[in-house]
C-alpha cells in the first residue's frame, strides 16, 4: 500500500460551503479517511460525493483531474481545487518514499467522461478503438507499476466479461505493491475478494460488506423479478 490515511484542512467560515457541506468531503476534515486494504471501493447514490472524492485524492496526489499518470500533470485548463489542494497523506510503510518524493509519485486517474482525452494524451489512440478497448488498453498499457491507481467509474465502457478481466487487473496490480481507489456502481468490481468497501452518503462515510451493499440486494432483486422495479416507471 501508499497511504494508509487521507485528510484535508480546512479554513475559516468552510464548514457550511462546497465541497466542506458534503458528508463525506467533512470526514477529511473530521478525521479522515483511512485504507485498511490494497483496493478500496467507494459506492453510494449519484450525488452522494463519491467522484467529488475520488477526484480530490487523485489530485492531492498529483495527478491531474481530467485524468491521465502522473506525468501527465494538468493537462485541462481547470485550475487545482479548493478541495484537492488542501488533501494530504499518511503514507503506509510501502509508501513512505514515493509520498516524500514528488518525482517518485506513480499512478493513473481514470474518469469515465475524460478518459478518451486522457487515453489520446497516453498515446494510446482511443479513436483506433472502442470505447471499452480504451479503457482496457489502460489497464494493460499503464496500469502496471507500483503507485496510486485512482478510477471513477471504470465500469461505465465496459462489459459484462471486460469488468471480471478488470478485476483480473486489479488484482495483478496490487500483488506488485500498488494501491487502488475505485469509485463504482458495480456489483460485479466490489466483490473482489479482500477489498475495502466504503459507502458515503448523508451519513458520511461507513464501511460496509458486499453481502450489505444496497446496489447487491437491489441487484438481485431485479434479476429475479424485473417487473416488480418496472412497474414503478413505466407508464
Amino acid at each position: 500500500m501508499i497511504i494508509e490515511r487521507a485528510y484535508a484542512h480546512g479554513g475559516p467560515g468552510d464548514e457550511g460551503e462546497w465541497p466542506w457541506s458534503v458528508p463525506c468531503v467533512r470526514e477529511l476534515l473530521d478525521g479522515g479517511l483511512r485504507f485498511t486494504a490494497p483496493v478500496t471501493f467507494v459506492v453510494g447514490e449519484n450525488g452522494s460525493g463519491k467522484s467529488t472524492l475520488v477526484e480530490a485524492l487523485a489530485e492531492g496526489f498529483g495527478l491531474d483531474p481530467w485524468g491521465g499518470s502522473h506525468e501527465w500533470r494538468y493537462a485541462s485548463h481547470r485550475t487545482k481545487s479548493v478541495l484537492g489542494e488542501r488533501v494530504r497523506f499518511d503514507a503506509a510503510p510501502g509508501g513512505r518514499r514515493m509520498l516524500a518524493s514528488w518525482s517518485a509519485r506513480q499512478g493513473f486517474f481514470l474518469r469515465a467522461e475524460t478518459a478518451l482525452d486522457a487515453l489520446g494524451r497516453e498515446g494510446l489512440d482511443p479513436d483506433a478503438r472502442s470505447h471499452g478497448e480504451g479503457f482496457l488498453a489502460a489497464f494493460r498499457g499503464k496500469f502496471l507499476r507500483p503507485g496510486l491507481y485512482v478510477l471513477d467509474e471504470p465500469e461505465a465502457a465496459l462489459s459484462f466479461s471486460s469488468c471480471l478481466e478488470l478485476i483480473g487487473h486489479l488484482d495483478q496490480l496490487t500483488r506488485a505493491g500498488a494501491q487502488v481507489i475505485c469509485a463504482t456502481h458495480s456489483p460485479l468490481l466490489t466483490a473482489l475478494p479482500g477489498a475495502d468497501i466504503v459507502e458515503v452518503g448523508d451519513h458520511g462515510v461507513r464501511r460496509t460488506t458486499w453481502q450489505d451493499l444496497a446496489l447487491v440486494d437491489h441487484w438481485r432483486r431485479y434479476l429475479a423479478d424485473p417487473g416488480a422495479y418496472l412497474r414503478h416507471v413505466l407508464g
